[in-house]
């Protein structure tokens, strides 16, 4: 039933807005369509990442079809490692049309990150290893010969002495 209130609304929306000859979709649509919720359409709004959408005569969202791309581009930005704020200020500097090397440094700044991430994480991955290999069973008084737990002495040394 309420599949089909929703319908009945984009059919309502699509009539108040045909004379205006301006496609639009409704704020379900253009969430479905870009795999977020309709949270998410608001909360870009407020960021500024996305245009306020007009509105219908009866006060309905009416977003653009592109809008389901910017989203969907948001998205993939994020999915590379972007902040919002940083596809914010991308999507900025890509408004004022002007060829700018911008997107490019970011890019690099962030193929850094990125290396230094995967660096982070290899040490991380063989210090696992050592652990597993040598058979640690805790964290705080581990009993194996060689722990490679950094930490292990560490533990046992702040241990407050009783008066």
């Amino acid at each position: 039933m309420a599949m089909d209130r929703e319908h009945l609304l984009a059919d309502q929306v699509s009539a108040e807005l045909q004379g205006s000859g301006r496609p639009y979709l409704r704020s379900g649509q253009v969430a479905e369509r870009a795999g977020v919720n309709p949270q998410t359409l608001r909360y870009y709004e407020r960021r500024g990442l996305i245009a306020e959408p007009a509105r219908s005569p009866g006060g309905h969202r009416a977003y653009p079809p592109e809008t389901v791309t910017l989203l969907t581009v948001i998205k993939a930005a994020q999915r590379l490692g972007f902040t919002l704020k940083e596809v914010a200020e991308l999507i900025d500097t890509g408004r004022r049309r002007h060829p700018t090397p911008d997107l490019r440094e970011r890019v690099q700044e962030k193929i850094a990150e990125v290396d230094a991430r995967i660096a982070d994480l290899t040490t991380i991955r063989r210090a696992l290893g050592a652990v597993a290999s040598a058979g640690c069973d805790s964290l705080t008084h581990c009993t194996c010969p060689d722990c490679p737990l950094p930490f292990a002495d560490m533990a046992t040394s702040r241990i407050p002495e009783e008066n």
